[in-house]
């Protein structure tokens, strides 16, 4: 590491620390010419293969502005999709892969989304997986419906106010 105040090519590390969210790692370095000291962060990059195989850092802003476009007119607010950026990064940071298919983060991103905003994810799964048709939407729906279905366990309440029984019903 060459020092940032007088270039020379040999610096002393101090102290190191993982960053709170564990990402990164803080070093204090000393330079044994100039006798500065000053902090480095060291993070691993994730890279993102596109589909023509160019690579490119991978952007928890691009994420966001993707499916800020499919919530666009949802009751869904910047700390929610901050909070979804971060689900994705840690999915794909937590596969073990230094350079992530484009098609992995798409599919990190439709996982959270749904729990989110139901219509949101419809609209992003309808570019992602390029719905060419409304049977295609009456597919994910019906996906939708079965994963929502009653199992059996829930209490019946479709007789009921406020959480309470009708008498009769």
């Amino acid at each position: 590491m060459h020092c940032p105040y007088c270039r020379h090519i040999d610096t002393r590390v101090l102290d190191s620390r993982v960053a709170e969210d564990g990402t990164s790692i803080r070093r204090r370095r000393s330079c044994p010419e100039c006798e500065k000291r000053f902090t480095t962060v060291e993070a691993m990059q994730l890279t993102v293969v596109k589909r023509s195989g160019a690579t490119e850092p991978f952007s928890r802003d691009k994420v966001m502005d993707g499916v800020r476009k499919a919530c666009k007119g949802r009751p869904v607010g910047d700390d929610q999709l901050k909070l979804l950026g971060s689900q994705v990064e840690d999915t794909l940071r937590g596969s073990g892969w230094a350079e992530v298919p484009a098609h992995e983060v798409g599919l990190a991103i439709l996982g959270p989304l749904r729990d989110l905003d139901e219509v949101a994810y419809l609209r992003f799964a309808s570019v992602y997986r390029g719905f060419e048709s409304a049977d295609d939407f009456e597919a994910e729906i019906a996906v939708l419906r079965a994963e929502r279905a009653p199992t059996g366990t829930e209490p019946d309440v479709r007789d009921s106010i406020d959480g309470e029984r009708v008498p009769g019903g």
